[in-house]
């Protein structure tokens, strides 16, 4: 797992041990791939005013640090039909039995994101489903029969406001 440290004046990314700078132009080029990352290479060469072959060199160098860890497609899942978001608290009967139960929330799709936490919950998943009732057979039937969960917490989302990339 890499982590990073970020220094305001600098611009020094501390990525692990490895320390690697960035200027204006790496911060242009990171701003404008995270607001879109289908923008043209060569558009943003004409903006910072340097070639093609230079953005690519740099964004190579971005990836190379691990500052990149890669591009995606999102995916709408409100147009897929999946218009139930919840999170769920789950906890295990001992925390040996984190790794197993891991291994069978992988195999539930609409799982899209799993944390081992500290606090009252041993994991909090995130889960996508088409409707409160798909939600309600997901919970009774798949997660909570996983050897070793003793129960889960559930909480509904209501509405999203705020999902962004951290600001560099």
């Amino acid at each position: 797992m890499s982590g990073f440290f970020y220094n305001f004046t600098s611009y020094t990314l501390q990525i692990m041990t490895k320390k690697f700078k960035i200027d204006g132009i790496d911060k242009i080029i990171i701003k404008r791939l995270v607001q879109d990352a289908r923008t043209p290479v060569l558009s943003i060469a004409r903006e910072v005013g340097i070639s093609g072959a230079a953005i690519h060199q740099r964004l190579r160098k971005l990836e190379d640090s691990d500052l990149i860890e890669g591009y995606k497609m999102v995916l709408n899942p409100k147009t897929l039909g999946y218009t139930t978001t919840a999170f769920v608290g789950v906890f295990l009967d001992a925390s040996s039995l984190y790794s197993s139960a891991i291994k069978r929330l992988k195999e539930i799709p609409e799982i899209v994101e799993s944390h081992y936490t500290t606090g009252n919950y041993a994991v909090f998943i995130k889960i996508m489903c088409k409707n409160n009732e798909d939600l309600m057979h997901l919970l009774n039937k798949d997660i909570q029969t996983i050897k070793g969960v003793s129960r889960t917490e559930t909480f509904i989302s209501l509405d999203q406001q705020i999902n962004r990339q951290i600001k560099i």
